[in-house]
């Protein structure tokens, strides 16, 4: 049975719950997709029992298309969202240097990826708007590398 953590009853559109055909088979069906683009569908979304309508591994309501940005775990505070700080360097003419300018930007975090803590580098793919403030949804997971002293350093990926 997949988890229920909800007040509504969970289940994945298009997947017949019927007792009698999964005691036969041995198991519960679960659906899952390939979202392209070269990046792999997490063994978790595969074997694992969640259900989660926005994710893009396991619904078929939310395709990947439009752009592909990588970023740094700012914060994970909320529930399945994430927030991403993207660096970057613009250049100003007059002086002839580049200053240093950020973006936040708030992604969905799907269940198959566990264990994202701040500080991680994530790849997200833009999608259909999820809500007022999330467009993109988590695609793949680095770890954080420790290098280096100081905690806040500028680091272009």
């Amino acid at each position: 049975m997949a988890e229920q953590h909800e007040k509504a009853f969970q289940l994945q559109q298009g997947i017949f719950q019927n007792s009698k055909l999964t005691q036969k088979k041995g198991g519960v069906k679960r659906w899952y997709c390939d979202v392209g683009l070269g990046f792999k569908t997490p063994k978790e979304a595969i074997e694992g029992t969640y259900i989660d309508k926005k994710c893009p591994f396991t619904s078929g309501t939310i395709s990947i298309r439009g752009r592909i940005l990588k970023g740094v775990v700012v914060s994970n505070k909320m529930k399945r969202t994430i927030v991403i700080r993207r660096e970057y360097l613009h250049y100003i003419p007059k002086y002839n240097r580049y200053e240093k300018r950020h973006k936040n930007l708030s992604a969905h975090l799907s269940p198959a990826f566990i264990g994202v803590e701040a500080g991680d580098l994530v790849t997200v793919g833009q999608c259909r708007p999820i809500s007022k403030t999330v467009r993109f949804n988590v695609l793949k997971v680095q770890k954080k590398i420790v290098k280096g002293v100081g905690a806040k350093q500028f680091t272009k990926f």
